[in-house]
């Protein structure tokens, strides 16, 4: 079993669907009303190095309907004080440690030093958390992963380098459509294409890419400290918008799909992400149901 949630890669296929049906069970759990109070009493530290909204409130309203606490801190990790000595602090104190930061080395040196789970909450290299609620909806509205074809549209970033992790594992077809330039980084994409249980891809060519798929996910072109790259990555990525006529490139039932925050206009038009075939939202409601799962396979006391 695993000890903290750094990468999917580090997860087990029994790992990885254990989680997502405890984050099922935990959903029912909610809707029904029963109470599931799992980390009673525990404290779970909220490490912020960027601006949040979905990560921030489904973190803090899971812990505390799993009756807990949890605790913001907004810091640049390694500034004021050495990674090791934060985490050595933090173990004292509280149960469980998340961090949503620039590096991905912060997270890492977290996970070295503390002897309570650490979770990684987006790093500039990688986002499990996103993927894992991702990837309940998808099986919501889709069933079971094998045959199914994610096609991750624009950049290839932490949220689709997760994506590829996930299929390392699962057997999902996962394909990457991106203007030449903006790939996954090799490593990344040589461990999953080692590693998969499905087809995993690269492609260029829009149409390719899109053909057959049953879910179409995007990101925004221009991630956090990439802003002076701005003017660059709109030319880039602009082909790569998915709007209507990119959807119809996909199956007539694919499900469209998006981390959140939307740039509207940029790399989704108001009438995808709006439409029927959009699961935008409930992509960003299973971030509170997944993460509870991620928090109490992590925390909870025997």
């Amino acid at each position: 079993m695993f000890s903290d949630l750094i990468s999917l890669a580090d997860l087990s296929s029994d790992d990885l669907l254990s989680l997502l049906a405890l984050a099922d069970e935990l959903k029912a759990m909610q809707k029904a009303g029963k109470p599931h109070r799992f980390l009673e009493g525990q404290t779970l530290a909220m490490i912020f190095e960027k601006p949040s909204l979905r990560t921030r409130l489904t973190f803090e309203t899971g812990i505390f309907q799993l009756g807990g606490q949890g605790i913001f801190y907004k810091s640049k990790l390694g500034e004021r004080e050495s990674i090791s000595d934060v985490a050595r602090n933090l173990e004292r104190w509280v149960d469980g440690i998340m961090a949503r930061t620039f590096s991905h080395r912060a997270v890492l040196e977290l996970a070295e030093f503390a002897s309570v789970p650490v979770i990684n909450a987006l790093t500039d290299k990688l986002h499990p958390c996103q993927v894992l609620a991702d990837a309940q909806a998808l099986r919501e509205h889709k069933g079971d992963f094998a045959n199914l074809k994610l096609a991750f549209v624009g950049d290839g970033n932490n949220v689709c380098a997760s994506w590829f992790n996930f299929a390392a594992r699962i057997p999902l077809n996962v394909t990457l459509v991106c203007p030449e330039g903006y790939a996954l980084d090799d490593d990344a994409a040589a461990f999953a294409q080692r590693e998969a249980k499905g087809e995993v891809t690269i492609t260029h060519d829009i149409e390719a890419g899109l053909q057959d798929a049953d879910a179409v996910y995007t990101d925004v072109w221009t991630s956090m400290g990439q802003e002076d790259e701005q003017a660059e990555r709109a030319a880039a990525f602009a082909p790569y918008q998915v709007n209507s006529k990119l959807m119809a490139l996909a199956k007539k039932d694919a499900v469209f799909m998006h981390c959140l925050p939307a740039h509207r206009g940029e790399e989704v038009t108001d009438d995808v992400v709006d439409g029927p075939q959009s699961i935008v939202f409930d992509e960003a409601e299973n971030r509170l149901h997944a993460q509870k799962a991620v928090m109490v396979a992590l925390m909870k006391r025997t």
